[in-house]
Protein backbone atom coordinates (compact mmCIF):
# COMPACT_ATOMS: atom_id res chain seq x y z
CA UNK A 1 0.00 0.00 0.00
CA UNK A 2 1.47 3.24 -1.34
CA UNK A 3 1.89 5.74 2.09
CA UNK A 4 0.97 9.36 1.90
CA UNK A 5 4.56 10.32 1.61
CA UNK A 6 5.40 8.28 -1.11
CA UNK A 7 2.23 9.25 -3.21
CA UNK A 8 2.69 13.18 -2.60
CA UNK A 9 6.83 12.31 -3.71
CA UNK A 10 5.15 11.08 -6.77
CA UNK A 11 3.12 13.46 -7.46
CA UNK A 12 6.01 16.05 -7.16
CA UNK A 13 8.32 14.21 -9.13
CA UNK A 14 7.97 15.47 -12.73
CA UNK A 15 7.31 12.65 -14.92
CA UNK A 16 4.66 12.51 -18.71
CA UNK A 17 1.74 10.48 -16.35
CA UNK A 18 1.78 13.53 -14.13
CA UNK A 19 1.91 16.34 -16.41
CA UNK A 20 -0.68 14.86 -18.61
CA UNK A 21 -2.99 13.95 -15.82
CA UNK A 22 -2.52 17.59 -14.51
CA UNK A 23 -3.13 18.83 -18.03
CA UNK A 24 -6.58 17.31 -18.06
CA UNK A 25 -7.76 18.01 -14.57
CA UNK A 26 -6.91 21.69 -15.72
CA UNK A 27 -8.42 22.20 -18.96
CA UNK A 28 -10.92 19.59 -18.04
CA UNK A 29 -12.63 20.92 -14.83
CA UNK A 30 -14.37 23.86 -16.48
CA UNK A 31 -15.91 21.87 -18.89
CA UNK A 32 -17.10 19.62 -16.23
CA UNK A 33 -18.16 22.48 -13.95
CA UNK A 34 -20.11 24.10 -17.01
CA UNK A 35 -21.82 20.52 -17.63
CA UNK A 36 -22.99 20.10 -14.35
CA UNK A 37 -24.71 24.01 -13.73
CA UNK A 38 -25.67 23.81 -17.02
CA UNK A 39 -27.43 20.28 -15.61
CA UNK A 40 -28.32 21.59 -12.36
CA UNK A 41 -32.27 22.80 -11.63
CA UNK A 42 -30.44 25.57 -8.92
CA UNK A 43 -28.93 26.93 -12.50
CA UNK A 44 -31.59 28.93 -14.43
CA UNK A 45 -31.84 31.31 -17.08
CA UNK A 46 -34.41 34.11 -16.61
CA UNK A 47 -37.36 34.14 -18.65
CA UNK A 48 -38.15 36.96 -21.23
CA UNK A 49 -40.46 38.70 -22.69
CA UNK A 50 -40.49 39.90 -25.89
CA UNK A 51 -41.48 43.52 -27.51
CA UNK A 52 -42.16 43.69 -31.11
CA UNK A 53 -44.12 46.44 -33.11
CA UNK A 54 -43.44 48.26 -36.08
CA UNK A 55 -41.02 51.44 -35.82
CA UNK A 56 -41.68 54.58 -33.97
CA UNK A 57 -44.48 52.61 -32.23
CA UNK A 58 -42.51 53.38 -28.58
CA UNK A 59 -40.70 50.21 -28.21
CA UNK A 60 -37.09 51.14 -27.25
CA UNK A 61 -38.71 54.57 -25.58
CA UNK A 62 -40.52 51.42 -22.97
CA UNK A 63 -37.70 49.76 -22.64
CA UNK A 64 -35.35 52.86 -21.66
CA UNK A 65 -38.32 53.79 -19.16
CA UNK A 66 -38.54 50.29 -17.21
CA UNK A 67 -34.70 50.32 -17.45
CA UNK A 68 -34.16 54.02 -15.64
CA UNK A 69 -37.97 54.85 -13.91
CA UNK A 70 -38.04 58.05 -15.39
CA UNK A 71 -39.28 58.71 -19.27
CA UNK A 72 -36.22 58.79 -22.14
CA UNK A 73 -34.86 62.06 -23.04
CA UNK A 74 -34.79 60.60 -26.87
CA UNK A 75 -34.28 57.19 -28.46
CA UNK A 76 -33.47 56.00 -31.85
CA UNK A 77 -34.60 53.01 -34.36
CA UNK A 78 -33.31 50.20 -33.23
CA UNK A 79 -31.22 47.97 -35.47
CA UNK A 80 -30.25 45.01 -33.69
CA UNK A 81 -31.95 43.11 -30.88
CA UNK A 82 -31.58 44.87 -27.01
CA UNK A 83 -32.57 43.20 -23.70
CA UNK A 84 -32.09 44.54 -20.16
CA UNK A 85 -32.41 42.63 -17.02
CA UNK A 86 -35.53 43.67 -14.58
CA UNK A 87 -37.37 42.22 -11.36
CA UNK A 88 -41.18 42.52 -10.93
CA UNK A 89 -42.60 41.65 -7.79
CA UNK A 90 -45.18 39.07 -7.09
CA UNK A 91 -46.12 39.66 -3.91
CA UNK A 92 -48.89 42.07 -5.10
CA UNK A 93 -49.38 43.70 -8.61
CA UNK A 94 -50.91 46.46 -7.08
CA UNK A 95 -47.70 47.26 -5.55
CA UNK A 96 -45.30 46.39 -8.48
CA UNK A 97 -43.62 49.00 -10.13
CA UNK A 98 -41.22 50.02 -13.19
CA UNK A 99 -39.78 52.41 -10.41
CA UNK A 100 -38.36 49.84 -7.67
CA UNK A 101 -37.85 47.09 -10.30
CA UNK A 102 -34.44 47.17 -8.48
CA UNK A 103 -35.68 46.15 -5.00
CA UNK A 104 -34.75 43.13 -4.36
CA UNK A 105 -36.26 42.58 -1.40
CA UNK A 106 -39.73 40.23 -0.91
CA UNK A 107 -40.75 37.97 -3.68
CA UNK A 108 -39.75 39.22 -7.41
CA UNK A 109 -39.31 37.64 -10.50
CA UNK A 110 -36.43 38.43 -12.92
CA UNK A 111 -36.69 38.18 -16.56
CA UNK A 112 -35.08 39.59 -19.69
CA UNK A 113 -37.26 42.16 -21.19
CA UNK A 114 -35.96 42.25 -25.34
CA UNK A 115 -36.68 44.87 -27.44
CA UNK A 116 -36.35 44.01 -31.43
CA UNK A 117 -36.23 46.08 -34.28
CA UNK A 118 -39.57 47.09 -35.89
CA UNK A 119 -38.45 48.37 -39.68
CA UNK A 120 -39.74 45.90 -41.96
CA UNK A 121 -36.11 44.32 -43.50
CA UNK A 122 -35.14 43.68 -40.17
CA UNK A 123 -38.28 42.28 -38.97
CA UNK A 124 -36.48 38.40 -39.45
CA UNK A 125 -34.34 39.72 -36.36
CA UNK A 126 -37.31 39.82 -33.70
CA UNK A 127 -39.27 36.56 -35.84
CA UNK A 128 -35.98 34.81 -35.09
CA UNK A 129 -36.15 35.80 -31.10
CA UNK A 130 -40.14 34.77 -30.85
CA UNK A 131 -38.92 31.20 -32.66
CA UNK A 132 -36.89 30.68 -29.67
CA UNK A 133 -39.88 30.66 -27.20
CA UNK A 134 -38.14 27.85 -25.05
CA UNK A 135 -38.06 31.04 -21.84
CA UNK A 136 -40.33 33.64 -23.77
CA UNK A 137 -43.41 33.89 -21.38
CA UNK A 138 -45.11 37.11 -23.14
CA UNK A 139 -45.11 38.83 -25.92
CA UNK A 140 -45.76 42.91 -26.15
CA UNK A 141 -46.69 44.40 -29.27
CA UNK A 142 -46.31 48.06 -29.67
CA UNK A 143 -48.36 50.15 -31.56
CA UNK A 144 -49.24 53.79 -32.61
CA UNK A 145 -52.49 54.80 -31.69
CA UNK A 146 -52.22 58.44 -32.58
CA UNK A 147 -51.53 56.91 -36.04
CA UNK A 148 -53.00 53.48 -36.36
CA UNK A 149 -56.10 55.61 -37.73
CA UNK A 150 -54.71 56.10 -40.97
CA UNK A 151 -54.39 53.22 -43.25
CA UNK A 152 -50.83 53.70 -44.74
CA UNK A 153 -49.69 52.76 -40.58
CA UNK A 154 -52.80 50.74 -40.45
CA UNK A 155 -51.84 47.90 -43.21
CA UNK A 156 -48.39 47.46 -41.71
CA UNK A 157 -49.14 47.04 -38.55
CA UNK A 158 -51.77 44.50 -39.01
CA UNK A 159 -49.77 42.80 -41.08
CA UNK A 160 -46.41 42.57 -38.73
CA UNK A 161 -49.26 41.80 -35.87
CA UNK A 162 -50.70 38.70 -38.23
CA UNK A 163 -47.65 36.89 -38.71
CA UNK A 164 -46.43 37.23 -34.69
CA UNK A 165 -50.42 35.52 -33.95
CA UNK A 166 -50.30 32.78 -36.81
CA UNK A 167 -46.66 32.19 -35.37
CA UNK A 168 -47.86 31.33 -31.98
CA UNK A 169 -50.95 29.50 -33.22
CA UNK A 170 -49.10 27.68 -35.23
CA UNK A 171 -46.66 26.69 -32.41
CA UNK A 172 -49.67 25.52 -30.09
CA UNK A 173 -51.16 23.15 -32.61
CA UNK A 174 -48.01 21.60 -33.53
CA UNK A 175 -47.20 18.26 -32.52
CA UNK A 176 -45.07 16.95 -29.83
CA UNK A 177 -44.71 17.69 -26.49
CA UNK A 178 -46.67 20.33 -24.34
CA UNK A 179 -45.68 23.76 -24.98
CA UNK A 180 -47.17 26.78 -22.29
CA UNK A 181 -49.40 29.09 -24.09
CA UNK A 182 -47.59 32.74 -24.70
CA UNK A 183 -50.21 35.71 -24.22
CA UNK A 184 -50.06 38.65 -26.34
CA UNK A 185 -50.32 42.39 -24.36
CA UNK A 186 -51.48 44.97 -27.58
CA UNK A 187 -49.71 48.00 -25.84
CA UNK A 188 -51.83 51.06 -27.84
CA UNK A 189 -48.91 53.73 -27.09
CA UNK A 190 -48.86 57.75 -27.44
CA UNK A 191 -52.23 58.00 -25.53
CA UNK A 192 -51.10 61.46 -24.64
CA UNK A 193 -51.66 62.68 -28.42
CA UNK A 194 -54.90 64.55 -29.30
CA UNK A 195 -55.07 61.84 -32.27
CA UNK A 196 -54.85 58.58 -30.56
CA UNK A 197 -57.75 56.13 -30.48
CA UNK A 198 -58.82 54.90 -27.19
CA UNK A 199 -58.35 51.11 -26.68
CA UNK A 200 -61.94 50.07 -27.76
CA UNK A 201 -61.01 51.69 -31.10
CA UNK A 202 -58.02 50.11 -31.58
CA UNK A 203 -58.89 47.10 -30.74
CA UNK A 204 -61.60 47.36 -33.84
CA UNK A 205 -59.33 48.56 -36.43
CA UNK A 206 -56.94 45.73 -35.71
CA UNK A 207 -59.53 43.41 -36.03
CA UNK A 208 -61.20 44.68 -39.21
CA UNK A 209 -57.55 44.94 -40.79
CA UNK A 210 -57.10 41.40 -39.93
CA UNK A 211 -60.08 40.01 -41.02
CA UNK A 212 -59.00 41.99 -44.25
CA UNK A 213 -55.81 40.55 -44.40
CA UNK A 214 -57.05 36.78 -43.68
CA UNK A 215 -59.23 37.06 -46.51
CA UNK A 216 -56.88 38.60 -48.78
CA UNK A 217 -54.24 35.89 -48.04
CA UNK A 218 -56.82 32.99 -48.39
CA UNK A 219 -57.64 34.47 -51.90
CA UNK A 220 -54.06 34.69 -52.70
CA UNK A 221 -53.61 30.84 -51.53
CA UNK A 222 -56.87 29.61 -54.04
CA UNK A 223 -55.39 31.78 -57.26
CA UNK A 224 -52.20 30.44 -57.06
CA UNK A 225 -53.13 26.87 -58.39
CA UNK A 226 -52.64 24.71 -55.14
CA UNK A 227 -54.67 21.26 -56.11
CA UNK A 228 -58.04 21.12 -54.70
CA UNK A 229 -56.66 18.28 -52.25
CA UNK A 230 -54.84 20.21 -51.02
CA UNK A 231 -55.74 23.48 -50.58
CA UNK A 232 -57.87 22.39 -47.51
CA UNK A 233 -54.91 21.58 -45.15
CA UNK A 234 -52.75 24.58 -46.94
CA UNK A 235 -55.62 26.90 -46.42
CA UNK A 236 -56.32 26.28 -42.52
CA UNK A 237 -52.38 26.24 -41.44
CA UNK A 238 -52.66 29.45 -42.81
CA UNK A 239 -55.77 30.95 -40.96
CA UNK A 240 -55.66 32.88 -38.23
CA UNK A 241 -58.39 32.31 -35.68
CA UNK A 242 -61.67 30.42 -36.40
CA UNK A 243 -61.66 28.50 -39.55
CA UNK A 244 -64.09 29.94 -41.85
CA UNK A 245 -65.55 32.63 -39.77
CA UNK A 246 -66.37 35.79 -41.42
CA UNK A 247 -64.56 37.82 -39.23
CA UNK A 248 -61.53 38.16 -37.07
CA UNK A 249 -61.51 38.66 -33.36
CA UNK A 250 -58.90 38.26 -30.94
CA UNK A 251 -61.38 36.31 -28.39
CA UNK A 252 -60.42 33.46 -31.80
CA UNK A 253 -57.22 33.32 -30.04
CA UNK A 254 -58.53 31.59 -26.92
CA UNK A 255 -59.46 28.51 -29.13
CA UNK A 256 -55.61 27.63 -28.94
CA UNK A 257 -54.86 28.86 -25.59
CA UNK A 258 -53.71 32.69 -26.47
CA UNK A 259 -54.89 35.28 -24.33
CA UNK A 260 -54.63 38.73 -26.18
CA UNK A 261 -55.48 41.79 -24.34
CA UNK A 262 -55.74 45.89 -26.07
CA UNK A 263 -54.30 47.91 -22.77
CA UNK A 264 -53.99 51.80 -23.41
CA UNK A 265 -50.85 53.93 -22.11
CA UNK A 266 -47.88 56.33 -23.04
CA UNK A 267 -44.47 55.77 -22.54
CA UNK A 268 -43.79 59.39 -22.31
CA UNK A 269 -46.65 60.99 -19.60
CA UNK A 270 -47.13 60.07 -16.16
CA UNK A 271 -51.13 59.59 -16.95
CA UNK A 272 -52.01 57.50 -18.57
CA UNK A 273 -48.31 56.22 -18.19
CA UNK A 274 -47.22 52.47 -18.51
CA UNK A 275 -48.33 51.25 -15.11
CA UNK A 276 -50.70 48.95 -16.72
CA UNK A 277 -48.64 47.62 -19.26
CA UNK A 278 -45.65 46.62 -16.50
CA UNK A 279 -48.16 45.27 -14.61
CA UNK A 280 -49.91 42.87 -17.02
CA UNK A 281 -46.19 41.69 -17.53
CA UNK A 282 -45.60 40.98 -13.77
CA UNK A 283 -48.96 38.68 -13.64
CA UNK A 284 -47.41 36.55 -16.28
CA UNK A 285 -44.02 36.00 -15.98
Amino acid sequence: MVSAAELFELIMTPSIPVILIGIIIILGAPVLLHLFLSSSSTYTTPPSVLLLGPDNAGKTALLTLFERGTKPASTHTSQVAHSIELNASTDSVTRSSFRNHDDATGTHTKFFLVDTPGHGKLRNVAMGKLARTEKVKAVVFMVDAAALGEQETLAPTAAYLYDVLLFLQKRATSKGKDKASIPVLIAANKMDLFTALPATMVKSHLELELSRIRASRSKGLLDSGVGMDDVGSEEQDGWLGEYGSEKFTFQQMGEFDIDVEVLAGSVLTEEPGADKWWWWIAQRI
